[in-house]
């Protein structure tokens, strides 16, 4: 059964989208609340609203919000290509595919990390979401790389505080299509919801502040394989702050990458790859680094561009 909130628009709020306000207002995504909108659940002073309505304090919302969905559940089977390539009482460092994500979500069928670790015997930590015990970072479904995912509690504690103090060192190797100038520098640009796509992120004045740092390693004549620090780590960072350079990550069609160099080098996914994981390991206290090779499909792509 659903539940039905009224509440007056508050004069914070004054001017604001509907979807935006809402989103503050209610702590549901601007997504979802244009998806109430659409079904027409949703009434602004007695008529149905639209997302795009700009909201006047003092109006009056009523808003028919659904049943919470089932709790999304961690489904435990092998995931190939995971490779597991450190594990020790505190944390497992894993190599993860493309098309894995990290854990269980709404929208995802496929192979999880999380998954994959519990399908193995590997036992982690309890803390967290229950479809998200043990994370303390993530990589995209089509980003293949590192990631450590926690097994004891106080591992757990301390790696996310870790991330929360930028003290992880994080590196990826991006194919960046044409010549980035200058060929390294920093781009320090807030990223936030796409204002018309809401399945992409851009970078957006009201967005969360992020930093990449990044050098060009090899130039070719069609892009240049780049190095990348992350200071921030938000969804899509790379992808989002590259393709606001006009240099997208070859083959990321989703931010503006050109589909025919993509066919040309093979490549079904962007060119992006978390090629080194360093940190204080939390139950040593000693510094700890590990990196993983470039996946088959990225070398091959490689090779190619390198022959021109």
């Amino acid at each position: 059964m659903s539940e039905i909130r009224t509440l007056p628009v508050p004069e914070g709020l004054a001017g604001q989208r509907l979807d935006a306000g809402l989103s503050r207002l209610l702590g549901l995504s601007r997504t979802a609340v244009g998806q109430l909108a659409g079904e027409g659940m949703i009434m602004l002073d007695g008529r149905p609203a639209i997302k795009s309505d700009r909201l006047s304090a003092g109006s009056w919302l009523e808003v028919h919000l659904p049943e919470p969905p089932a709790a999304v559940s961690v489904v435990a089977e092998p995931v190939p290509g995971l490779r597991v390539i450190h594990d020790d009482d505190d944390l497992v460092v894993v190599d993860k595919p493309v098309g894995v994500a990290a854990h269980p979500s709404p929208g995802w069928s496929g192979p999880t990390v999380i998954g994959g670790l519990a399908g193995a015997g590997y036992r982690i930590a309890t803390s967290g979401a229950a479809e998200r015990q043990g994370i303390v970072h993530r990589l995209d479904v089509g980003t293949s790389g590192l990631m450590v995912v926690a097994k004891s509690e106080y591992a757990y504690s301390c790696l996310k505080q870790a991330f929360r103090e930028r003290t992880v060192e994080k590196v990826y190797h991006a194919l960046v299509q044409g010549h980035p100038d200058p060929l390294s520098g920093t781009i320090d640009a807030p990223i936030g919801r796409h204002p018309t796509a809401d399945y992409r992120w851009a970078v957006v004045a009201g967005g969360k502040p992020s930093i990449t740092h990044y050098e060009v390693l090899e130039a070719f004549r069609a892009a240049c394989l780049t190095e990348v620090h992350l200071e921030t780590g938000r969804t899509h960072q790379i992808r989002v702050h590259f393709s606001a350079l006009r240099h997208p990550c070859v083959g990321d069609l989703t931010y503006g990458a050109d589909p025919t160099l993509a066919a040309r080098l093979g490549l079904e996914r962007q060119w992006l790859h978390a090629v080194r994981l360093a940190f204080t390991h939390p139950g040593t206290d000693e510094a700890v680094e590990f990196s993983s090779p470039y996946p088959e499909d990225l070398g091959a792509a490689l090779d190619r561009i390198a022959a021109g």
